[in-house]
């Protein structure tokens, strides 16, 4: 019976898996057209799964040398003849995966490395006449995959090995060399010369500069995770609504490959429904188990603290940067996958993500925050079965708030208000509600905050007090979101940064639909 894959490569006969025959089909076509090619991805982005299914869709018309630097260390990179030589013993360690590449080039190869056994040592001189001979000598061009490059792009000998690439690419119509190189990796290694480190001076060089970069789309679209979903359905036949339930994991993921298999993994190992409160069951305990994925981001918020910084800003202060690639701290986010690009700003990728990291400021801050321990004594009056008493939470906030900063400077940013709230309603729902922002709203005059609490929506608008007319737009504007979410209730938040101003609750209704505004 197939599964939901999240580690390792995914193959359709053992897991349920998005199809990606149209992914690989466009790098197919840069191979035929004699392209070398960077595939740049965060982590667990699907690219050694793409790589491996690619390797089988070219073997057809082309020999295949599909390798990994992961478990290549520093002793491999530390010289270049080190690197020569090893780099030729992976291509050695696929032959036996070969049986139709002819004796000549699986001889060439087996006695370079036998005959330098002994030092472990192959200078690049025998390496820039080596890639010739065999590609010459091959029955079908060579097409060279490396993936994790990420293990070497720090090394000066693996720059020299790209510049060799490089050197072969540029005299190709003279001689025969690789019909392409695919590299795939986290970092972009096209132009760097050294992986970029907080602690050192970036240099670029475009030791590459030859090699395109593949810009396909490897997220999931809502129509890739309802096919996936309609072949589980078929094993299991559990009467899900495929395409809510497709709709709802791509809202919460946009299409982050690891994220959409760990939600459907989720719900399918912990036996939720496929329902909406399934999701919302999946996507809580994501968000609070210990993955690869978030030891990997905790270290890069360490490692990059300008990087780090400009997310909280995004966060919590409604900051706007717009989107340019060429910002170093934009790069490095946009890089890894965590920022995207919506209509010319930068965007957090996705709501794990956001939320996630939500938490993690948030929780920095837990210790030393006095509304959060309010919170956390309050939490037992709002809960009522399965619902939120919304209308009590934001009124019990205005009292907390006006009591602790009344008297205070507020010499924090008036748009970071909303994290005070924050700060209050995490105690509230932790462990059973989820909370995001949606991110379409989010300036610094407004954000929508959405409470997902087992299966019911709490759509709260949390904004800057500008005025009697303008509370009016804000007021008529969420009515329309609540015909957006189907729902008749929401909840308005306003922050008035006037001393003398006092917390003002009242109801507006209009039909039959109805928000709780609440004025701090």
């Amino acid at each position: 019976m197939r599964y939901f894959n999240t580690t390792g490569i995914c193959y359709p006969d053992e897991h349920y898996m998005v199809d990606i025959s149209n992914r690989l089909a466009d790098i197919e076509r840069r191979v035929d057209k004699g392209e070398y090619i960077t595939i740049n991805r965060g982590r667990q982005y699907g690219k050694t799964t793409t790589l491996y299914h690619l390797a089988k869709r070219l073997n057809k018309d082309y020999v295949v040398f599909s390798i990994s630097f992961e478990r290549m260390g520093e002793t491999e990179f530390k010289t270049e003849d080190a690197l020569c030589y090893y780099f030729l013993d992976r291509l050695r360690l696929k032959l036996k995966t070969m049986p139709n590449l002819n004796e000549y080039v699986k001889n060439a190869i087996t006695n370079a490395i036998t005959s330098h056994s002994n030092t472990k040592e192959i200078d690049f001189a025998f390496l820039d006449e080596f890639i010739p001979d065999i590609c010459e000598k091959s029955d079908k061009p060579i097409v060279l995959i490396i993936d994790e490059v990420d293990s070497a792009s720090n090394y000066e000998s693996f720059i020299k090995l790209l510049r060799l690439l490089r050197d072969k690419y540029l005299t190709r119509k003279d001689l025969p060399t690789f019909q392409s190189v695919i590299l795939a990796g986290v970092y972009d290694i096209k132009n760097l010369k050294l992986k970029v480190r907080p602690d050192t001076n970036h240099q670029y060089n475009s030791p590459w500069n030859i090699a395109v970069t593949y810009d396909g789309d490897m997220a999931f679209s809502t129509n890739d995770i309802q096919k996936m979903l309609a072949e589980y359905e078929n094993d299991h036949h559990t009467g899900m609504d495929l395409s809510v339930i497709a709709q709802m994991i791509y809202d919460y993921t946009s299409g982050y490959p690891f994220f959409v298999s760990r939600v459907c993994q989720l719900i399918d190992d912990e036996k939720f429904s496929w329902n909406k409160e399934g999701v919302q069951n999946a996507v809580k305990l994501l968000l609070k188990e210990q993955n690869t994925f978030y030891d990997d981001l905790t270290k890069k918020l360490e490692t990059f603290p300008d990087m780090k910084k400009m997310l909280k800003e995004i966060l919590f202060s409604g900051y706007e940067p717009s989107f340019n690639i060429y910002y170093k701290h934009i790069s490095i986010a946009a890089m890894f996958n965590y920022i995207v690009e919506h209509n010319g700003k930068v965007k957090i990728s996705n709501r794990i993500i956001e939320t996630w990291l939500y938490n993690l400021f948030a929780t920095e801050e837990e210790i030393d925050s006095r509304l959060y321990d309010k919170g956390s004594i309050d939490r037992s009056q709002f809960i009522d079965g399965k619902t939120l008493k919304m209308d009590k939470i934001l009124e019990k906030f205005a009292l907390h708030f006006n009591d602790i900063y009344s008297n205070n400077d507020l010499t924090f940013k008036e748009e970071e208000g909303r994290r005070f709230f924050m700060l209050y309603i995490r105690p509230i729902i932790n462990g059973v509600g989820n909370y995001y922002i949606e991110a379409e709203t989010r300036d610094r005059s407004r954000t929508d905050m959405i409470i997902d609490y087992l299966g019911t929506q709490y759509i709260i608008e949390m904004k800057i007090w500008r005025g009697e007319s303008y509370n009016e737009r804000g007021e008529n504007q969420l009515f329309e979101y609540l015909d957006f979410y189907h729902t008749n209730k929401g909840y308005l938040l306003s922050f008035c940064f006037n001393k003398k101003s006092k917390p003002v609750a009242k109801t507006i209704t209009l039909g039959e639909k109805e928000i709780v505004e609440v004025v701090v």
